[in-house]
């Protein structure tokens, strides 16, 4: 058993939660949605300083509702890598500092291991081997999850994240901030069959087509130039058609990947993580394409998707009790590969 408090400041949301394995005993958020907004996009400076402002007293809400002293917490996990440096740095200092003052373990996380684990909170009797679709804003991989700290990347995409390519074509829409979550309520209204959009094929040096790596950069550009045509032509936009065929596009060309990587690997069970994982009509392909090859499919509820601190706790746990810690040295990194987790454990924890 471990009982792990997790902070997560990676990018725009202050984390802290409380977490005993893979049990949520509390968990707490502060978004900075309104503070970006007017910017149409995160601001480094303004996320940072929005993190200084709220982390003692989320790290506090979090303690107390999990109802528990500091005494009782066995160790602190903290997102170190990779995101803005300069929110990661708020979180990491925070962590040292109580990490100190209490004499409790410090265990530095990986910010995407902590969204393969967020399917462990939703699925806790789930063990490897399995795949693993990671889609947010700044991530799309698939991931052969091997066992805690050993992962295999299949594939991933050569540009724009799929949560990037969300968020510059709702611009496009002008469908406002944060683009993903407004999409998916546009395209509810619309036909996902009324553009024919290109899925983002990925070519191979002799001439095939990638089966698991993706690309955005192209169905973004085909999206803005059929816009472009479209205001032109008709001085305005079907905008819930656009969307939908956007998003089942986005879904469709994943969806491939996940099932063909999931045969090819013999895994039979798929989790996803990211904030794309709550797109609507990305569940729907996967669960549909999962039943009809008779796979299995973990989706974290709703919360667990975006950035959160319950997902940082639930991988800190594992590794302390894999007996990894990190030195007081622990470093922040924009840019860390995941298959370079365990660099992060440094020492060995005590008794």
């Amino acid at each position: 058993m471990a009982i792990i408090l997790g902070i997560e400041t990676s990018c725009d949301e202050t984390a802290a939660a409380v977490v005993n394995n893979r049990y949520i005993l509390s968990n707490v958020v502060a978004s900075q949605v309104l503070a970006h907004q007017p910017y149409g996009g995160v601001v480094p400076e303004v996320a940072s300083r929005c993190h200084l402002e709220t982390i003692n007293l989320v790290i506090e809400e979090a303690l107390n509702k999990a109802g528990l002293t500091w005494a009782e917490l066995d160790g602190i996990g903290v997102t170190c890598a990779p995101g803005l440096v300069g929110s990661l740095l708020i979180g990491v200092m925070a962590a040292k500092t109580l990490a100190l003052v209490h004499h409790k373990p410090l265990i530095g996380v990986h910010h995407l291991e902590g969204h393969i684990y967020a399917s462990y909170l939703a699925n806790p009797g789930l063990e490897p081997p399995f795949l693993c679709l990671l889609v947010s804003g700044g991530h799309t991989s698939l991931i052969h999850v091997q066992a805690c700290g050993k992962y295999e990347i299949l594939g991933q995409t050569r540009d724009d994240a799929a949560g990037e390519a969300f968020d510059k074509v709702a611009r496009l829409l002008q469908l406002g901030y944060p683009g993903g979550p407004a999409m998916d309520r546009a395209a509810k209204e619309g036909n996902p069959h009324a553009f024919v959009l290109p899925e983002g094929n990925v070519s191979t040096p002799e001439g095939k087509i990638h089966p698991y790596d993706t690309s955005f950069s192209g169905l973004k550009t085909a999206m803005a130039r059929l816009i472009t045509k479209l205001q032109a032509d008709k001085g305005s936009l079907p905008t819930a058609d656009l969307a939908a065929s956007f998003q089942a596009t986005v879904a469709r060309a994943l969806t491939k990947r996940v099932i063909k990587a999931a045969l090819d690997r013999g895994l039979g069970h798929i989790v996803i993580g990211g904030g794309v994982a709550a797109n609507s009509e990305l569940r729907r392909q996967l669960m549909a394409a999962t039943t009809a090859h008779g796979l299995d499919v973990t989706f974290p509820p709703l919360a667990l998707c975006t950035d959160n601190a319950a997902m940082i706790a639930a991988a800190g746990a594992e590794h302390y009790q894999n007996n990894q810690v990190s030195g007081v040295n622990l470093a922040t990194h924009s840019r860390l590969a995941l298959t370079q987790v365990n660099s992060l454990y440094s020492a060995s924890r005590s008794g």
